[in-house]
């Protein structure tokens, strides 16, 4: 992909998070608009749960390949799965898309700090880095406590602007996941 529709491309991404950030607008309504350069964003309509989270971070729910060859082309540079289980035909094809893959086994009964910490540790590697990292799982729920924890206890955002986007996926996490955030808050204070 040249360097070119990169920057727009992130130029789009960062707009969507700054407009929604900053007016209270739906990411996904800052993000519909095509590029002029074709960029696939109106392949994304359908992806459940879709967020913003921050200009080199995007959530959510299970994507389909097309899903995934879209966002390779606007600019996603790696793929962190939350999602137990074999995961060998999603593994499989992020390597035909050559996408670094990463999964992280959260058992939905029973997420742990063990899996955040592997979560901060692949996080750290990237986030410095070009390119935006998705995080997903089935419907964004595991992703949206992930990358909320991620912005809080990691890049010191506020707390206020990171919950409003783990409510807008998930407004009432149940008590095995606010017992998870509460826990993953202790360690990292």
């Amino acid at each position: 992909m040249n360097i070119k529709f990169k920057k727009v491309v992130a130029g789009i991404i960062m707009f969507g998070y700054a407009v929604s950030h900053s007016t209270g607008f739906a990411q996904e309504q800052a993000l519909k608009p095509n590029t002029q350069h074709g960029a696939p964003i109106s392949m994304l309509a359908d992806l459940k749960n879709f967020q913003v989270n921050t200009p080199k971070m995007i959530s959510s729910g299970l994507p389909t390949q097309q899903h995934f060859e879209a966002l390779k082309t606007m600019g996603i540079t790696m793929v962190v799965d939350l999602i137990p289980g074999d995961r060998t035909e999603e593994a499989n094809l992020m390597v035909a898309l050559e996408l670094p893959y990463h999964n992280i086994s959260v058992d939905w009964e029973n997420p742990t700090v063990e899996n955040f910490e592997q979560y901060v540790k692949i996080m750290n590697q990237s986030y410095g880095n070009d390119g935006i990292t998705l995080t997903h799982c089935k419907l964004n729920w595991r992703g949206s406590v992930f990358t909320y924890l991620y912005r809080t206890t990691q890049l010191n955002e506020s707390e206020e602007s990171a919950k409003q986007d783990l409510v807008a996926m998930w407004p009432q996490p149940n008590d095995v996941w606010l017992a998870f955030i509460d826990k993953v808050k202790a360690k990292y204070k």
